[in-house]
């Protein structure tokens, strides 16, 4: 496998974890938000990985969709609410914060671990380019 290879494949593995950090953010940033029905309440997100190979030796972390929560939402009672139906129920997302918190360590650990496989990949190149100036 050739550096560039290497860095191609860290990037795109960055690259994801960066789009399953905003989808949690964006989770998290609704993770309150009332609504009047079911069908409007927001529904958490979560974006689905596959590895993909583009040819011999040439592989790379792809997003193959974001698929949205089929949990049920939270109904709740509260019949003095400006968005609560007839039956004085304001449905909440199905965002759980504790998971969400979760999956973001582990993203962001997982990103952290596409970092260190660069600059490993660039201290490789470097001791080869000394080995070559027979230094």
């Amino acid at each position: 496998m050739s550096f560039r290879e290497l860095g191609r494949i860290a990037a795109s593995a960055m690259q994801a974890q960066t789009l399953r950090l905003n989808t949690i953010a964006s989770n998290l940033a609704n993770a309150d938000s009332a609504a009047s029905s079911e069908a409007s309440a927001y529904r958490a997100r979560r974006p689905v990985f596959a590895a993909a190979f583009d040819g011999p030796g040439s592989a790379r972390v792809a997003v193959r969709e974001v698929r949205q929560s089929d949990a049920p939402v939270r109904r709740v009672s509260q019949p003095g609410h400006p968005l609560a139906d007839a039956n004085g129920d304001v449905f909440y997302p199905n965002v759980d914060p504790l998971d969400e918190v979760t999956d973001m360590m582990s993203a962001a650990h997982a990103y952290t671990l596409g970092v260190d496989l660069l600059a490993r990949g660039t201290n490789m190149q470097q001791a080869l380019l000394r080995l070559g100036r027979g230094d």
